[in-house]
């Protein structure tokens, strides 16, 4: 068992550390999810505009079920799981929910959403997602949470912070 100090644990020192945590998290998700639907045709597919994602049945598998605008389903497909690291969990930002996706009612999609064994993902919010451009903010909000932390305690007395020609490139 770790025991961790009482003043580690309540201080505000790595209150930075924490939140640089917590947003290479949401990138994580962001990028899995992402990442994982290249390898559907549901992306390319113009004519599925969200996907169910039903990830509660079986711990190997994801079972995706695709939907059109009138919120039929027009298509499966099954994502196996090798790795922990490529579990489709909720992403709020492809979510139906989240994005206000128009759900039609009394449609399958609308039937899907209420069995409440999954969640739903709005492919025009992953299709408009840029993963480069999401690495790049992650990279600059990761680092000035780590600074924060830093200034704090003294490590960093002074910085200088610019745009430069690694903004327009991926550079990791």
């Amino acid at each position: 068992m770790i025991h961790t100090h009482a003043e580690a644990s309540n201080s505000d020192e790595f209150k930075g550390f924490d939140e640089a945590r917590r947003i290479m998290w949401c990138y994580e998700a962001r990028a899995r999810v992402y990442q994982r639907f290249e390898l559907t045709t549901f992306v390319v597919d113009t004519g599925v505009v969200a996907v169910h994602v039903d990830n509660t049945v079986w711990a190997d598998r994801v079972f995706l079920m695709a939907f059109d605008k009138a919120g039929q389903q027009v298509g499966v497909d099954t994502l196996y799981i090798d790795e922990p690291g490529q579990h489709l969990d909720l992403a709020p930002e492809f979510d139906h929910d989240f994005t206000h996706m128009e759900v039609v009612p009394q449609s399958q999609l609308e039937q899907a959403i209420a069995r409440e064994n999954g969640w739903v993902v709005n492919l025009t919010a992953l299709r408009n997602y840029d993963l480069a451009a999401d690495r790049r903010a992650t990279r600059r909000a990761v680092f000035l949470a780590h600074l924060q932390d830093m200034l704090k305690t003294g490590d960093v007395r002074g910085f200088l912070l610019e745009r430069g020609e690694s903004d327009e490139t991926d550079a990791t």
